[in-house]
Protein backbone atom coordinates (compact mmCIF):
# COMPACT_ATOMS: atom_id res chain seq x y z
CA UNK A 1 0.00 0.00 0.00
CA UNK A 2 1.05 3.23 -1.34
CA UNK A 3 1.34 6.63 1.02
CA UNK A 4 -2.31 8.28 2.18
CA UNK A 5 -3.31 11.60 2.47
CA UNK A 6 -4.20 12.95 6.28
CA UNK A 7 -6.78 14.78 6.93
CA UNK A 8 -7.27 17.98 8.99
CA UNK A 9 -9.78 18.70 11.61
CA UNK A 10 -11.99 21.87 10.01
CA UNK A 11 -11.82 23.28 13.39
CA UNK A 12 -7.69 23.19 13.91
CA UNK A 13 -5.85 26.62 13.37
CA UNK A 14 -3.18 26.58 10.28
CA UNK A 15 -0.29 27.79 12.51
CA UNK A 16 -0.63 24.77 14.91
CA UNK A 17 -0.88 22.55 11.91
CA UNK A 18 2.67 23.30 10.92
CA UNK A 19 5.69 21.15 11.47
CA UNK A 20 8.61 19.68 9.53
CA UNK A 21 8.83 15.93 10.28
CA UNK A 22 11.47 15.22 8.03
CA UNK A 23 13.94 17.38 10.13
CA UNK A 24 12.29 16.23 13.64
CA UNK A 25 14.79 13.25 13.95
CA UNK A 26 17.34 15.93 14.71
CA UNK A 27 15.76 19.18 15.91
CA UNK A 28 12.49 17.62 17.78
CA UNK A 29 9.20 19.56 17.96
CA UNK A 30 9.04 19.42 21.43
CA UNK A 31 12.53 20.84 22.07
CA UNK A 32 11.62 23.66 19.83
CA UNK A 33 8.78 24.22 21.74
CA UNK A 34 10.34 23.70 24.98
CA UNK A 35 13.13 26.47 24.25
CA UNK A 36 10.24 28.78 23.17
CA UNK A 37 8.87 28.37 26.36
CA UNK A 38 11.94 28.52 28.91
CA UNK A 39 13.26 31.62 26.85
CA UNK A 40 9.36 33.25 27.32
CA UNK A 41 9.38 34.14 23.50
CA UNK A 42 5.53 32.81 22.59
CA UNK A 43 2.91 35.50 21.83
CA UNK A 44 0.15 35.92 23.98
CA UNK A 45 -2.17 36.14 21.18
CA UNK A 46 -1.46 33.45 18.09
CA UNK A 47 -0.67 34.74 14.92
CA UNK A 48 -0.18 33.91 11.12
CA UNK A 49 3.88 33.54 12.41
CA UNK A 50 4.07 32.17 16.09
CA UNK A 51 7.62 31.98 17.92
CA UNK A 52 7.86 28.11 16.58
CA UNK A 53 7.06 28.29 13.46
CA UNK A 54 9.59 31.58 13.31
CA UNK A 55 12.57 29.21 14.79
CA UNK A 56 11.05 26.55 11.62
CA UNK A 57 11.48 29.49 9.35
CA UNK A 58 14.97 30.36 10.11
CA UNK A 59 16.50 26.76 9.93
CA UNK A 60 14.71 26.49 6.59
CA UNK A 61 16.04 29.81 5.30
CA UNK A 62 19.56 27.82 5.00
CA UNK A 63 18.28 24.71 3.30
CA UNK A 64 16.10 26.39 0.92
CA UNK A 65 19.19 29.42 -0.03
CA UNK A 66 18.42 30.69 -3.13
CA UNK A 67 15.12 31.88 -2.14
CA UNK A 68 13.73 34.92 -0.37
CA UNK A 69 12.27 34.43 2.93
CA UNK A 70 8.43 34.68 1.71
CA UNK A 71 8.97 31.99 -0.96
CA UNK A 72 11.07 30.11 1.81
CA UNK A 73 8.05 30.40 4.21
CA UNK A 74 5.64 28.99 1.04
CA UNK A 75 7.81 26.32 0.48
CA UNK A 76 7.68 25.61 4.08
CA UNK A 77 4.08 25.22 4.26
CA UNK A 78 3.64 23.79 0.79
CA UNK A 79 2.18 20.20 1.88
CA UNK A 80 0.10 21.75 5.17
CA UNK A 81 -1.83 24.06 2.92
CA UNK A 82 -2.24 21.33 -0.43
CA UNK A 83 -4.41 19.32 1.87
CA UNK A 84 -5.67 22.26 4.30
CA UNK A 85 -9.59 22.74 4.03
CA UNK A 86 -9.56 26.47 2.94
CA UNK A 87 -7.35 26.31 -0.29
CA UNK A 88 -6.66 29.99 -0.90
CA UNK A 89 -5.24 30.13 2.85
CA UNK A 90 -2.39 33.27 2.83
CA UNK A 91 0.93 33.03 3.97
CA UNK A 92 2.68 36.03 5.81
CA UNK A 93 4.54 38.77 3.39
CA UNK A 94 7.93 39.86 3.76
CA UNK A 95 6.98 42.83 6.25
CA UNK A 96 5.37 40.45 9.04
CA UNK A 97 8.29 37.73 8.79
CA UNK A 98 11.00 40.15 9.47
CA UNK A 99 8.84 41.85 12.44
CA UNK A 100 8.42 37.80 13.61
CA UNK A 101 12.27 37.47 13.25
CA UNK A 102 13.11 40.33 15.24
CA UNK A 103 10.34 39.80 17.57
CA UNK A 104 12.29 36.42 18.42
CA UNK A 105 15.40 37.44 18.79
CA UNK A 106 18.71 35.33 18.40
CA UNK A 107 18.59 33.46 21.98
CA UNK A 108 16.21 30.93 20.90
CA UNK A 109 18.10 29.81 17.62
CA UNK A 110 21.70 29.84 20.21
CA UNK A 111 19.58 28.04 23.14
CA UNK A 112 18.86 25.65 20.62
CA UNK A 113 21.59 25.29 18.63
CA UNK A 114 23.49 23.86 22.17
CA UNK A 115 20.37 21.80 23.51
CA UNK A 116 20.14 20.06 19.61
CA UNK A 117 23.98 19.90 18.28
CA UNK A 118 25.97 16.98 20.25
CA UNK A 119 28.64 14.74 18.65
CA UNK A 120 26.35 12.34 16.91
CA UNK A 121 29.41 9.07 16.18
CA UNK A 122 29.31 6.00 17.17
CA UNK A 123 31.22 3.06 17.45
CA UNK A 124 29.76 2.28 14.13
CA UNK A 125 30.82 5.37 12.25
CA UNK A 126 33.86 4.54 10.11
CA UNK A 127 37.03 7.58 10.61
CA UNK A 128 35.19 8.83 13.64
CA UNK A 129 37.53 7.28 16.21
CA UNK A 130 41.19 6.84 16.69
CA UNK A 131 42.63 4.70 19.59
CA UNK A 132 39.43 5.01 21.32
CA UNK A 133 39.44 8.64 21.30
CA UNK A 134 36.28 10.70 19.28
CA UNK A 135 38.48 12.93 16.58
CA UNK A 136 37.48 16.31 17.45
CA UNK A 137 38.89 19.59 15.58
CA UNK A 138 38.50 23.24 16.01
CA UNK A 139 38.89 26.22 13.41
CA UNK A 140 37.60 29.27 12.54
CA UNK A 141 36.25 31.34 9.16
CA UNK A 142 35.09 35.05 8.61
CA UNK A 143 31.42 35.49 7.82
CA UNK A 144 30.71 38.52 5.43
CA UNK A 145 27.63 40.35 6.56
CA UNK A 146 25.40 42.89 4.84
CA UNK A 147 27.00 46.25 4.74
CA UNK A 148 25.16 48.40 7.37
CA UNK A 149 26.08 50.89 10.09
CA UNK A 150 25.13 48.38 12.60
CA UNK A 151 26.58 45.41 11.39
CA UNK A 152 29.97 47.34 10.89
CA UNK A 153 29.46 48.96 14.68
CA UNK A 154 29.15 45.17 15.95
CA UNK A 155 31.31 43.20 13.98
CA UNK A 156 33.98 45.85 12.72
CA UNK A 157 35.55 45.31 9.06
CA UNK A 158 38.92 43.24 8.53
CA UNK A 159 42.05 45.60 7.76
CA UNK A 160 44.83 45.22 6.07
CA UNK A 161 47.38 47.29 3.94
CA UNK A 162 45.35 48.77 1.45
CA UNK A 163 42.33 49.83 3.47
CA UNK A 164 39.32 48.49 5.48
CA UNK A 165 37.23 45.41 3.97
CA UNK A 166 34.25 45.79 1.48
CA UNK A 167 31.81 44.10 4.19
CA UNK A 168 31.43 43.65 7.88
CA UNK A 169 32.95 40.39 9.00
CA UNK A 170 32.02 38.10 11.97
CA UNK A 171 34.40 35.80 13.61
CA UNK A 172 32.89 32.30 13.47
CA UNK A 173 34.39 29.28 15.61
CA UNK A 174 33.77 25.75 15.91
CA UNK A 175 34.08 22.77 17.56
CA UNK A 176 33.41 19.68 15.05
CA UNK A 177 33.47 16.05 15.07
CA UNK A 178 35.31 14.61 12.25
CA UNK A 179 33.73 11.28 11.69
CA UNK A 180 30.30 13.24 10.78
CA UNK A 181 31.26 16.99 10.17
CA UNK A 182 28.49 17.84 12.51
CA UNK A 183 29.61 21.50 14.27
CA UNK A 184 28.73 20.54 18.05
CA UNK A 185 29.76 24.11 19.66
CA UNK A 186 30.19 27.18 17.58
CA UNK A 187 30.47 31.19 18.86
CA UNK A 188 30.66 34.73 16.92
CA UNK A 189 32.23 37.52 18.10
CA UNK A 190 33.26 41.03 16.31
CA UNK A 191 35.75 39.83 13.58
CA UNK A 192 39.28 40.86 14.91
CA UNK A 193 38.78 38.57 17.78
CA UNK A 194 41.34 36.56 18.60
CA UNK A 195 41.36 32.75 18.19
CA UNK A 196 42.99 31.89 20.98
CA UNK A 197 40.47 33.71 23.27
CA UNK A 198 38.20 31.80 21.03
CA UNK A 199 39.25 28.28 21.86
CA UNK A 200 39.34 28.49 25.05
CA UNK A 201 35.44 30.01 24.73
CA UNK A 202 34.95 26.63 23.04
CA UNK A 203 36.58 24.20 26.15
CA UNK A 204 33.51 24.52 27.43
CA UNK A 205 32.20 21.11 25.05
CA UNK A 206 35.43 19.16 25.17
CA UNK A 207 35.42 16.48 27.35
CA UNK A 208 36.86 13.12 28.63
CA UNK A 209 37.47 10.77 25.42
CA UNK A 210 38.34 12.94 22.65
CA UNK A 211 40.99 13.88 20.67
CA UNK A 212 41.03 17.45 19.80
CA UNK A 213 43.15 18.54 17.40
CA UNK A 214 43.91 22.00 15.96
CA UNK A 215 46.11 24.30 13.28
CA UNK A 216 49.52 25.92 14.49
CA UNK A 217 48.02 29.21 14.76
CA UNK A 218 46.41 27.56 18.31
CA UNK A 219 49.09 26.13 19.50
CA UNK A 220 49.62 27.51 22.98
CA UNK A 221 50.71 26.03 26.54
CA UNK A 222 47.24 27.28 28.13
CA UNK A 223 44.88 25.40 25.37
CA UNK A 224 47.15 22.08 25.82
CA UNK A 225 46.99 22.21 29.36
CA UNK A 226 43.39 23.29 29.66
CA UNK A 227 42.24 20.87 27.45
CA UNK A 228 43.73 18.14 29.47
CA UNK A 229 42.68 19.47 32.59
CA UNK A 230 39.34 18.23 30.98
CA UNK A 231 40.26 14.83 30.59
CA UNK A 232 40.46 14.91 26.86
CA UNK A 233 43.73 14.40 24.34
CA UNK A 234 45.26 17.10 22.41
CA UNK A 235 47.26 16.60 18.51
CA UNK A 236 48.38 20.26 17.26
CA UNK A 237 50.21 21.23 14.45
CA UNK A 238 53.74 23.15 15.85
CA UNK A 239 54.69 26.70 14.71
CA UNK A 240 58.05 26.84 12.87
CA UNK A 241 59.20 30.01 15.59
CA UNK A 242 58.97 27.36 18.42
CA UNK A 243 62.07 25.24 20.05
CA UNK A 244 61.52 22.01 21.46
CA UNK A 245 64.30 20.34 23.50
CA UNK A 246 64.01 16.96 23.44
CA UNK A 247 64.29 15.01 26.52
CA UNK A 248 63.90 11.48 25.52
CA UNK A 249 63.53 9.27 21.91
CA UNK A 250 60.97 7.13 21.40
CA UNK A 251 61.08 3.90 19.18
CA UNK A 252 59.17 4.99 16.62
CA UNK A 253 60.93 8.51 16.04
CA UNK A 254 58.98 10.54 18.19
CA UNK A 255 60.61 12.45 21.25
CA UNK A 256 59.48 13.73 24.67
CA UNK A 257 59.79 17.28 25.37
CA UNK A 258 58.44 19.62 27.52
CA UNK A 259 56.19 22.87 27.28
CA UNK A 260 56.19 25.71 29.38
CA UNK A 261 53.95 28.99 29.66
CA UNK A 262 55.09 32.15 27.80
CA UNK A 263 54.49 33.89 31.47
CA UNK A 264 57.89 34.23 33.15
CA UNK A 265 56.67 34.01 36.85
CA UNK A 266 54.33 30.64 35.87
CA UNK A 267 57.76 29.30 34.34
CA UNK A 268 59.38 29.83 37.62
CA UNK A 269 56.75 28.66 39.56
CA UNK A 270 57.34 24.94 37.87
CA UNK A 271 54.61 25.21 35.61
CA UNK A 272 55.14 22.49 32.52
CA UNK A 273 53.96 19.72 30.47
CA UNK A 274 55.37 16.44 28.55
CA UNK A 275 54.41 16.12 25.45
CA UNK A 276 55.65 13.93 22.65
CA UNK A 277 56.89 15.50 19.43
CA UNK A 278 56.55 13.85 15.97
CA UNK A 279 58.62 15.22 13.21
CA UNK A 280 58.02 14.03 9.43
CA UNK A 281 58.74 15.05 5.72
CA UNK A 282 56.88 14.06 2.59
CA UNK A 283 58.18 12.61 0.23
CA UNK A 284 55.74 12.92 -3.11
CA UNK A 285 56.94 16.09 -4.41
CA UNK A 286 53.12 17.04 -5.38
CA UNK A 287 52.15 17.63 -1.92
CA UNK A 288 51.96 21.16 -0.17
CA UNK A 289 55.23 21.36 1.96
CA UNK A 290 57.50 18.48 0.28
CA UNK A 291 60.89 18.50 1.41
CA UNK A 292 59.65 20.74 4.61
CA UNK A 293 59.95 19.76 8.43
CA UNK A 294 56.45 19.34 9.67
CA UNK A 295 55.89 18.50 13.75
CA UNK A 296 53.11 17.84 15.60
CA UNK A 297 52.37 17.91 19.19
CA UNK A 298 50.43 15.25 21.15
CA UNK A 299 49.44 14.37 24.78
CA UNK A 300 49.95 10.80 23.45
CA UNK A 301 52.99 9.74 24.89
CA UNK A 302 53.15 5.90 24.18
CA UNK A 303 54.67 5.52 20.76
CA UNK A 304 53.47 1.14 21.00
CA UNK A 305 49.64 1.97 21.76
CA UNK A 306 49.91 5.43 19.61
CA UNK A 307 52.57 4.96 16.32
CA UNK A 308 53.35 8.23 14.95
CA UNK A 309 52.07 7.64 11.32
CA UNK A 310 48.86 7.02 12.76
CA UNK A 311 48.74 10.12 14.15
CA UNK A 312 50.19 12.36 10.98
CA UNK A 313 47.41 10.96 9.06
CA UNK A 314 44.98 11.25 11.55
CA UNK A 315 45.80 15.06 11.56
CA UNK A 316 45.40 14.93 8.29
CA UNK A 317 42.11 14.00 8.48
CA UNK A 318 41.79 17.17 10.61
CA UNK A 319 41.07 18.94 7.36
CA UNK A 320 37.24 17.47 7.28
CA UNK A 321 36.62 21.21 9.27
CA UNK A 322 37.32 22.90 5.86
CA UNK A 323 34.48 20.82 3.99
CA UNK A 324 32.67 21.16 6.82
CA UNK A 325 32.59 24.77 6.25
CA UNK A 326 32.44 24.95 2.79
CA UNK A 327 28.92 22.96 3.18
CA UNK A 328 27.74 26.26 4.88
CA UNK A 329 29.51 28.75 3.43
CA UNK A 330 28.86 27.01 -0.39
CA UNK A 331 25.80 24.93 -0.26
CA UNK A 332 23.99 26.56 2.27
CA UNK A 333 24.16 30.06 1.78
CA UNK A 334 25.00 32.19 -1.24
CA UNK A 335 28.60 31.76 -2.54
CA UNK A 336 30.17 34.71 -2.50
CA UNK A 337 27.22 36.75 -0.94
CA UNK A 338 26.82 38.35 2.76
CA UNK A 339 24.61 36.93 5.04
CA UNK A 340 20.68 37.88 4.40
CA UNK A 341 20.31 40.10 7.48
CA UNK A 342 21.34 43.88 8.17
CA UNK A 343 21.18 43.92 11.97
CA UNK A 344 23.41 42.24 14.79
CA UNK A 345 20.54 40.36 16.25
CA UNK A 346 19.37 38.87 13.24
CA UNK A 347 22.82 37.97 11.77
CA UNK A 348 23.39 36.45 15.47
CA UNK A 349 19.96 34.20 14.49
CA UNK A 350 21.08 33.30 11.10
CA UNK A 351 24.81 31.83 11.78
CA UNK A 352 22.66 30.19 14.33
CA UNK A 353 20.31 28.73 12.38
CA UNK A 354 22.93 27.66 9.71
CA UNK A 355 25.11 25.74 11.92
CA UNK A 356 21.17 23.85 13.22
CA UNK A 357 20.30 23.48 9.10
CA UNK A 358 24.12 21.85 8.36
CA UNK A 359 23.39 19.74 11.67
CA UNK A 360 19.73 18.32 10.30
CA UNK A 361 21.44 17.31 7.13
CA UNK A 362 24.33 15.83 8.79
CA UNK A 363 22.18 14.07 11.02
CA UNK A 364 20.27 12.51 8.43
CA UNK A 365 23.10 11.67 6.82
CA UNK A 366 24.78 9.76 9.35
CA UNK A 367 21.83 7.90 10.22
CA UNK A 368 22.04 6.93 6.12
CA UNK A 369 25.22 5.72 6.16
CA UNK A 370 24.14 3.76 9.20
CA UNK A 371 21.18 1.83 7.53
CA UNK A 372 23.02 1.22 4.41
CA UNK A 373 26.67 0.16 6.48
CA UNK A 374 28.68 3.38 4.55
CA UNK A 375 31.27 6.21 5.59
CA UNK A 376 28.93 9.16 5.83
CA UNK A 377 31.73 11.21 3.84
CA UNK A 378 31.08 8.71 0.62
CA UNK A 379 27.07 10.42 0.80
CA UNK A 380 26.84 13.97 -1.05
CA UNK A 381 25.61 16.94 0.88
CA UNK A 382 24.52 18.86 -1.90
CA UNK A 383 21.99 15.71 -3.19
CA UNK A 384 20.82 15.59 0.64
CA UNK A 385 19.81 19.18 0.98
CA UNK A 386 17.60 18.53 -2.08
CA UNK A 387 15.87 15.26 -0.51
CA UNK A 388 15.88 17.04 2.74
CA UNK A 389 13.92 20.03 0.67
CA UNK A 390 11.33 17.77 -0.95
CA UNK A 391 10.38 15.83 1.59
CA UNK A 392 9.00 18.32 3.88
CA UNK A 393 6.18 18.49 2.16
CA UNK A 394 5.52 14.77 1.90
CA UNK A 395 6.09 14.36 5.75
CA UNK A 396 3.13 17.30 6.08
CA UNK A 397 0.61 15.56 3.61
CA UNK A 398 1.11 11.64 5.03
CA UNK A 399 -0.76 10.18 7.64
CA UNK A 400 1.02 10.44 10.78
CA UNK A 401 1.57 6.46 11.31
CA UNK A 402 3.44 6.37 8.05
CA UNK A 403 6.26 8.99 8.50
CA UNK A 404 8.44 6.20 10.05
CA UNK A 405 8.12 4.52 6.37
CA UNK A 406 8.78 7.54 4.94
CA UNK A 407 11.60 8.53 6.73
CA UNK A 408 13.30 5.02 6.35
CA UNK A 409 12.46 5.92 2.79
CA UNK A 410 14.72 9.41 2.72
CA UNK A 411 17.40 7.52 4.44
CA UNK A 412 17.06 4.92 1.72
CA UNK A 413 17.24 8.13 -1.01
CA UNK A 414 20.24 9.64 0.31
CA UNK A 415 21.99 6.51 1.07
CA UNK A 416 21.97 5.75 -3.01
CA UNK A 417 23.51 9.70 -3.73
CA UNK A 418 26.87 8.17 -3.45
CA UNK A 419 30.11 9.99 -4.35
CA UNK A 420 32.79 8.82 -6.51
CA UNK A 421 35.83 7.48 -4.27
CA UNK A 422 38.00 10.41 -2.85
CA UNK A 423 41.56 10.83 -5.11
CA UNK A 424 44.45 12.11 -3.20
CA UNK A 425 44.93 15.31 -5.23
CA UNK A 426 46.36 18.73 -4.44
CA UNK A 427 45.72 22.24 -6.21
CA UNK A 428 47.99 25.46 -5.80
CA UNK A 429 46.69 28.29 -3.61
CA UNK A 430 46.15 30.82 -5.83
CA UNK A 431 43.26 33.17 -7.08
CA UNK A 432 42.37 34.59 -10.22
CA UNK A 433 41.75 38.10 -8.33
CA UNK A 434 44.50 40.82 -8.68
CA UNK A 435 43.85 42.41 -5.07
CA UNK A 436 44.55 39.47 -2.47
CA UNK A 437 47.17 38.04 -0.33
CA UNK A 438 47.71 34.66 -2.64
CA UNK A 439 49.29 34.40 -5.27
CA UNK A 440 48.26 35.75 -8.98
CA UNK A 441 46.73 32.50 -10.95
CA UNK A 442 48.71 32.02 -13.70
CA UNK A 443 49.47 29.30 -17.18
CA UNK A 444 51.75 26.99 -14.86
CA UNK A 445 49.21 26.80 -12.05
CA UNK A 446 46.70 25.22 -14.74
CA UNK A 447 48.05 21.74 -14.78
CA UNK A 448 49.05 21.47 -11.28
CA UNK A 449 50.99 17.77 -10.42
CA UNK A 450 49.24 16.01 -8.54
CA UNK A 451 50.41 13.47 -5.77
CA UNK A 452 51.51 9.68 -7.05
CA UNK A 453 51.21 8.11 -3.80
CA UNK A 454 48.39 7.52 -1.08
CA UNK A 455 49.29 10.38 1.65
CA UNK A 456 50.38 7.35 4.15
CA UNK A 457 52.63 6.04 1.91
CA UNK A 458 54.37 9.61 1.26
CA UNK A 459 54.89 10.57 5.09
CA UNK A 460 58.70 9.89 6.54
CA UNK A 461 58.88 10.29 9.55
CA UNK A 462 62.20 11.65 11.39
CA UNK A 463 63.95 9.26 13.62
CA UNK A 464 66.06 10.82 16.73
CA UNK A 465 69.01 8.68 18.45
CA UNK A 466 67.55 5.77 20.83
CA UNK A 467 69.22 7.51 23.76
CA UNK A 468 68.69 10.55 26.20
CA UNK A 469 69.08 14.19 24.47
CA UNK A 470 68.94 16.38 27.70
CA UNK A 471 71.76 16.24 29.95
CA UNK A 472 71.17 19.16 32.05
CA UNK A 473 69.61 17.53 34.29
CA UNK A 474 70.34 13.44 33.95
CA UNK A 475 67.35 11.49 34.57
CA UNK A 476 67.27 7.60 34.03
CA UNK A 477 64.69 6.68 31.16
CA UNK A 478 61.43 7.13 32.79
CA UNK A 479 57.92 5.12 31.98
CA UNK A 480 56.36 7.86 30.01
CA UNK A 481 53.18 5.03 30.43
CA UNK A 482 53.12 6.49 33.91
CA UNK A 483 53.21 10.00 33.01
CA UNK A 484 49.73 10.19 31.53
CA UNK A 485 46.65 7.80 32.34
CA UNK A 486 46.29 4.96 30.44
CA UNK A 487 44.02 5.31 27.01
CA UNK A 488 40.42 4.12 27.64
Amino acid sequence: MGFMIRQIDPSAKFADEVSMEAIEAAVPRATVEAVVADLGVAEQRRRKLPAELTVLLTIAMNLFTHHPLDEVLRKLLQGLRFIWPEPDIATANKGAISMARYRLGAAPLVELFHRVCQPMATEQTPGAFLFGLRLMAFDGTNEDLPDTPENAHVFGRPGGNRGDGAFPQAKGFYLLECGTHAVVDAGFWPCRTGEDSCSHRLLRSVTAGMLLMWDSGLHSFDLAQDTRARGAHFLGRVPANVKFRPVWSLSDGSYLAYIYPSDYQRRRRGEHLLVRVIEYTLTDPALPGHGEIHRLMTSLLDPDQCPALELVCAYHERWEIELAVDEMDTHQKLAQHPLRSKKPVGVIQELYALLIAHYVVRHTMHEAALQAGLDPDSLSFTKAVSLICDAIPEFQMALPEQHDALYRRLLGDIARKRLPEREGRTNPRVVKRKMSNFRLKRAEHQHWPQPSVPFREAVEVSHRAAAPLLVMKPEPPFAYREAVPALK
